[in-house]
């Protein structure tokens, strides 16, 4: 039972965000065999972002796909903080620039409060991405949800 019934907890993104941002993520890997997945809470618990993202990776399953090809963007809004971990096989084509760039691109969205278009974008060019370098083949089966993770 909670102690103020009348208080209610606000969600983190609308329904319409929610949606926007779970198609971004089934148009960014329906031409491809990697993996995306969107992790959301509103604060770190963790001072670096990434140590964060590595402890949700691997609480997801992202490194058991085949290809080792997950990725994984993680946002901290409450604490503007975010990180973005791609799994060996992506980040062995891509390199450190790659991500660099990605990071750069969501720090500029972000500083203009255009968060829900900048993850998008990021969504849509990591799929670019993987679409290059592990396009999509006979067989290759969705091996984890599309849904926004969201921890509260």
């Amino acid at each position: 039972m909670r102690l103020f019934p009348f208080s209610k907890k606000r969600e983190i993104f609308s329904e319409a965000d929610k949606n926007k941002l779970v198609q971004a993520i089934r148009v960014a890997e329906r031409l491809t065999s990697g993996e995306i997945r969107l992790f959301v809470e509103n604060h770190c618990s963790y001072v670096d972002p990434m140590d964060r993202a590595r402890q949700a990776f691997v609480s997801l399953g992202m490194e058991k796909t085949k290809q080792r090809n997950g990725v994984l963007v993680y946002v901290a809004l409450k604490d503007h903080q975010f990180a973005i971990l791609g799994d060996q096989g992506i980040h062995d084509k891509v390199g450190n620039d790659f991500w660099q760039k990605e990071a750069t691109l969501l720090k500029t969205h972000f500083q203009r409060n255009n968060i829900i278009e900048g993850i998008e974008e990021c969504i849509r060019e990591i799929g670019e991405s993987l679409r290059i370098h592990f396009p999509h083949e006979a067989g290759d089966a969705n091996e984890l949800p599309d849904d926004i993770v969201f921890s509260i």
